[in-house]
């Protein structure tokens, strides 16, 4: 792909979402799994330091929103509703509706295997995507942009289907003892562009289960859904 077919089709990007970069290198990077920039080492930068920015801005403006707008809401009911809005599922669901996949730049093999669909990569992106924006733009693009998203998905009616794993894991712990578990990499192998890693999830300090991923959150869902069913009879006695 040229720079002018790249250029273009980040001009269709920014048309379908309404909002127009002023550094285009910035989109971009947020766009570039870090496949490509191993299988192009012309390329510097991928979009997971993005990706980190973004997590911790789109849960901002997430519970920003729900706090101003569910104002006799309890604590309860509102981290369970930011848990689901800003779980992986969620965030996928809404790179599919920008057809997101399709701007993304991969590394030959994670393209062929599938990787424009993969959950993981494409809730990655679109928090870098929010971390972009936020950079580029300021807060209230980034606001702008979530909110919208947010209504979306309230508005959808399917919004009990977007509960993963370490969202149900949590809503049982916190039924039977209104406490949070909590997760810890255990390590890790392999290069930047193709890493393993091994997660566990913990409660009151007692490791409940491990899991493996190609992502952090991927490693967490498996965790969390060892966990769920390994507890789920049991939960109480913990």
């Amino acid at each position: 792909m040229t720079i002018l077919d790249r250029a273009k089709k980040l001009k269709k990007l920014q048309d379908s979402m309404g909002i127009y970069f002023e550094n285009q290198d910035l989109l971009n990077q947020a766009l570039t799994h870090p496949t490509y920039v191993f299988e192009n080492r012309q390329v510097k930068s991928h979009n997971q330091r993005l990706e980190f920015l973004g997590d911790a801005v789109l849960g901002m403006i997430v519970a920003g929103y729900l706090y101003k707008n569910n104002p006799r809401k309890q604590e309860g009911y509102l981290t369970k509703l930011r848990a689901v809005l800003v779980c992986e599922t969620a965030l996928s669901e809404n790179a599919k509706h920008m057809n997101l996949g399709s701007y993304l730049l991969l590394g030959k093999g994670e393209a062929l295997s599938g990787g424009r669909d993969r959950r993981s990569i494409l809730a990655d992106a679109y928090e870098a995507l929010v971390g972009a924006i936020y950079l580029d733009l300021g807060l209230s693009a980034a606001q702008e942009f979530v909110t919208r998203n947010i209504e979306r998905q309230l508005n959808s009616k399917t919004l009990e289907s977007f509960k993963d794993h370490k969202t149900l894991l949590q809503e049982l712990i916190q039924k039977h003892h209104n406490d949070n578990v909590s997760y810890a990499i255990l390590d890790e192998h392999g290069p930047d562009h193709d890493k393993l890693f091994f997660v566990g999830v913990y409660f009151k300090g007692k490791l409940l289960a491990k899991g493996k991923g190609k992502s952090k959150k991927e490693a967490e869902q498996r965790a969390a859904k060892s966990a769920f069913n390994r507890i789920r009879k049991h939960a109480r006695n913990l």
